[in-house]
């Protein structure tokens, strides 16, 4: 709490924060914001992160969402907030509430027709909270002191409930105004259950669903850990006894392990024959479930049958639907309920592939992508979380095998290049006892390079498996162009500029599998900083799933239009 006489709405938005259990934020100072960060910093459970851009600040507090549950971005009016709706889109689309904060205008220059700095130029000061309703669940513009405690206790119970960022933009003459201090945080955290009329009748529905189906599986999205439902999916799949495939962006949330797990489904991609077994199904129940044209390969592996699908708040079947139905709730509802019946797993064990013979490069050998991920594997423990980049870092990343306590971050619904580094620094900011591993290209590499000096600042050991093929790998393999080839860096010798004089990131080029060894065994051990190892591959070196992904989503984007009346 502030030491100081009078409590503010800086203060009241201080100690809401830390009472949801924020306990970094991250901000970009500006003249709009300056008076808010000087309360936010006085709060003695609050701990600042200041970032390199706004981009970066935003992309940095969806990553730390990921740890944390909840995170908090602090920028500045039009030319910072504008430049953080890039991340707060990303944590909008994975389902992540991020608290987006923005200074704005004096509350009187508005009503004096005050053209204003960092503006569009005219006197209307209401486009960016226009603009954030788009891509938050809730947004308030604080209008008076008085209003301060009721809209910023409704824009985050919005946001914790709905698992969603909200928007709330606070006028710089209004931080230090006077205001109430909060109540309990029990009106901001208290869950919604599910509605008891709507979980019975969902329950029956699935029972009438599941009613004399011989071969159900359980297909698993994303949307299952941001609804915080492992452990209640764990109790549904012992109970069912039947196969469980994990969708791409899901991987990691079900133990890969586990002698139910059945691999990734991802059409003509999947792992482990999980296609074949999901397409084989005659029930598939979906759990936080996300089916767009990247996880269907182009809409080519749409499952076929009807679906039973829990998301995070409400149960589809076909032909009905159940509001109010929270899936941790329903599958522990389901769990009690299910009759054991393994005949997926019987006929899986039939389809299962064979271990395969993983090649291990001589010291000596030129690298490749397949001796960079084999060399990655030995890397993977308990105490590890994996950030695969948007691109073939996707394709590698989901070949891995996870061991038990691994954790697997990936933005495939947003799937903005350059995400991973400073949402990896976000995360590690909030777990840094975690090792954190990050599996990024050159290109996505230079679009959010600079956050690299805040693992420096921070002294995170994070390691950074950069491939440097010169170009846009992913875009190659949707569509070719020349403007798919980017201008090649020093990677290695530019982390060393972050240094400073008391920075301590290691780069390091490897061109042979010997020395990626070598560099994997020094970043082990080196736990002063940041360690980016530079992998040299052949421009044509990526997976054949790329290629194959990259195919069937380049012809989904080819369609040609129809007339409105047609399907």
């Amino acid at each position: 709490m502030s030491t100081q006489s009078k409590f503010t709405v800086g203060d009241y938005l201080a100690e809401r924060l830390a009472q949801i259990g924020i306990h970094h934020h991250f901000v970009v100072p500006g003249d709009y914001n300056l008076i808010l960060l000087d309360k936010l910093q006085a709060h003695p459970d609050l701990k600042e992160v200041g970032c390199a851009n706004e981009l970066n600040c935003s992309l940095a507090a969806e990553g730390y969402a990921r740890a944390n549950g909840v995170s908090a971005c602090v920028v500045t009016f039009s030319v910072g907030a504008i430049s953080a709706f890039n991340g707060t889109g990303s944590a909008y689309s994975e389902n992540l509430p991020l608290i987006l904060i923005s200074g704005s205008p004096n509350t009187n220059d508005a009503g004096q027709h005050h053209i204003l700095h960092h503006t569009l130029g005219h006197t209307d000061y209401n486009y960016q909270y226009e603009m954030a309703k788009k891509i938050t669940c809730c947004a308030v513009q604080i209008p008076r002191a008085v209003e301060a405690p009721r809209l910023i206790d409704r824009a985050l119970r919005h946001a914790l409930l709905a698992r969603k960022p909200c928007y709330i933009e606070i006028p710089t003459n209004l931080s230090g105004a006077a205001c109430v201090r909060p109540g309990p945080i029990s009106a901001v955290t208290e869950p919604v259950l599910s509605d008891k009329g709507a979980l019975d009748a969902a329950a029956k529905c699935a029972a009438e669903y599941l009613a004399g189906k011989l071969k159900p599986v359980i297909l698993v999205g994303p949307k299952l850990k941001r609804a915080g439902a492992e452990k209640e999916l764990l109790q549904l799949a012992e109970a069912m006894g039947c196969a469980v495939a994990v969708q791409p962006a899901a991987k990691g949330m079900f133990p890969e392990d586990h002698k139910q797990f059945v691999g990734i489904f991802w059409g003509q991609v999947s792992t482990g024959a999980a296609d074949s077994i999901v397409h084989w199904a005659d029930a598939l129940i979906c759990v936080g479930t996300v089916f767009n044209d990247y996880s269907t390969v182009g809409w080519t592996a749409m499952p076929d049958i009807p679906l039973m699908a829990a998301d995070i708040d409400h149960v589809t079947y076909p032909g009905a639907h159940f509001s109010r139905v929270r899936l941790p709730e329903f599958l522990a509802r389901l769990a009690t309920t299910v009759t054991f019946n393994d005949s997926t797993m019987i006929e899986y064990n039939r389809l299962r592939p064979d271990p395969q013979n993983v090649h291990i490069a001589a010291p000596e050998e030129e690298l490749t992508r397949k001796e960079t991920s084999r060399q990655i594997q030995a890397m993977l423990d308990s105490n590890t979380t994996l950030f695969v980049e948007t691109g073939d870092s996707w394709f590698n990343g989901i070949q891995l095998t996870l061991p038990p306590g691994a954790q697997f971050e990936i933005e495939m619904q947003w799937g903005h290049i350059g995400w991973s580094i400073p949402a990896a620094f976000g995360y590690a900011m909030r777990w840094p006892e975690r090792r954190t591993i990050i599996m990024i290209g050159d290109g996505s590499f230079q679009v959010t390079a600079q956050e690299v000096s805040q693992m420096v600042r921070y002294n995170l050991p994070i390691t950074i498996i950069l491939m440097n093929n010169r170009g846009y790998t992913i875009e190659v393999e949707i569509h070719d162009g020349s403007y798919n080839k980017i201008k090649n860096w020093d990677y290695a010798l530019l982390i060393q500029a972050f240094n400073g004089t008391d920075g301590h990131a290691k780069g390091v080029v490897a061109n042979t599998a010997g020395e990626l060894a070598d560099a994997i065994r020094d970043a082990n051990e080196y736990k002063l900083g940041p360690t980016l190892i530079e992998c040299t591959i052949d421009q044509d070196d990526c997976s054949k799933e790329l290629i194959t992904w990259g195919h069937y989503v380049a012809a989904a984007n080819a369609r040609p239009p129809k007339g409105r009346n047609e399907d």
